[in-house]
């Protein structure tokens, strides 16, 4: 079915595959308008699970589950990108569903991906395909030193390997299994940023301002958002590639790009997200619409307004990480953290921490920039973070 062009209103039941923090945020939003949730996800104790009205512990590809998904919804979204494309294919037989499956099977080959950015005449790093041996051999020697890629399933770092010779190039596709790889060329980077974008099925678009980001090991560490953050022109580029992108795929739902920003100034795509994304957090606090309401708004097909940014902000990602080093019989120090002016913490409902594992964040707004960075730098300390 396609996405629904009628608004569904307060009362109508959601659903979203995938109970993550992401599915969390998302089933917090929906409830916040009135509308009931249900969530497919197999673990017990999923973060949108606990909190949702109805939580179907199964497969993504369960048959009789995404049937049941089916008939307690009116809508279904998704709240990460690896949800097997096949799922989203069985629900939209019987109910709407955005985004669709195409749109989330291309987000989910980078190989397609980089096909669809050049449709759209959104320019990226320089890549070659590797899927064969031949390809291997074939590898230009300008697009090393590179990084390989996974084709598929690679996210926060991970699938990921450097390389600098021809011989490193061979080694790291063996480690990989010799899966479909993309190899990119290293690029002189000054600085990353990405666009959330709000694409409704009447093709109304809105989006959120450009946020600047800062990545530690491959994962998102801070967000920052706010005036002066970006220059303005660039800021401007890197939103209308993303509305291109999204335009591109008709895509229905919160699209989030990712861009990297050269040493002289150009602006390359990196990757897109099919979901809300890690770096528009900070709109639950800092915008008076957020990237969560947005994909409730487009999948109930209600109006959407373009949000407004009334805060600067900075966001700070929570790893498992932040409770291994406190140890874990001693939480992180909240109450001094939440003693600093603008703090808003969000934990995700998460019973274990591991490093590596998104445990929550915490955003910082003030009114004006020098403030907000003060702020969030200060609770940096005090969570023995980095500082940024």
């Amino acid at each position: 079915m396609t996405a629904l062009r009628q608004p569904l209103l307060p009362g109508s039941t959601l659903g979203v595959l995938g109970g993550g923090q992401l599915g969390r945020m998302f089933v917090h939003a929906a409830q916040r308008l009135g509308y009931a949730t249900a969530v497919l996800d197999p673990d017990a104790e999923s973060p949108a699970g606990l909190v949702s009205h109805v939580h179907l512990q199964a497969d993504y590809v369960d048959p009789d589950a995404l049937r049941r998904l089916a008939r307690e919804s009116s809508a279904v979204t998704t709240e990460f990108e690896n949800v097997p494309a096949q799922a989203l294919q069985a629900l939209a037989a019987h109910v709407p569903v955005s985004p669709g499956a195409e749109a989330v099977s291309i987000a989910q080959d980078r190989a397609r991906e980089k096909a669809h950015f050049a449709r759209c005449g959104v320019p990226c790093a320089p890549h070659a395909i590797i899927e064969t041996e031949a390809q291997l051999r074939a590898v230009d020697d300008a697009l090393l030193p590179g990084i390989l890629k996974t084709s598929r399933l690679g996210y926060d770092g991970k699938g990921q390997v450097r390389v600098g010779t021809r011989a490193e190039l061979t080694a790291a596709w063996d480690a990989l299994k010799r899966v479909p790889c993309v190899l990119e060329r290293l690029l002189p980077l000054a600085s990353e940023c990405s666009v959330v974008v709000a694409r409704g099925g009447d093709g109304a678009m809105v989006h959120l301002p450009i946020q600047r980001n800062t990545h530690r090991d491959g994962i998102l560490a801070v967000t920052e958002v706010g005036h002066g953050v970006v220059p303005q022109e660039l800021g401007a580029q890197a939103i209308q590639a993303t509305r291109a992108i999204a335009q591109g795929l008709d895509y229905v739902g919160v699209l989030c790009v990712e861009f990297f920003v050269l040493q002289d100034g150009r602006l390359v795509v990196n990757e897109m997200a099919p979901r809300p994304h890690n770096s528009g957090h900070w709109s639950i606090d800092g915008a008076d619409v957020s990237q969560f309401e947005l994909q409730v708004r487009t999948l109930a097909a209600l109006p959407l307004v373009q949000p407004r940014q009334h805060s600067e902000a900075v966001m700070l990602n929570l790893l498992g990480d932040l409770w291994v080093a406190h140890g874990h019989e001693q939480a992180p120090p909240w109450a001094a953290v939440l003693a600093l002016p603008g703090a808003h913490l969000h934990l995700y409902g998460k019973a274990q921490a591991r490093a590596g594992r998104k445990m929550g964040h915490l955003t910082f707004t003030a009114p004006d920039r020098d403030g907000v960075r003060a702020t969030a730098l200060r609770a940096c300390e005090l969570l023995g973070l980095p500082a940024f």
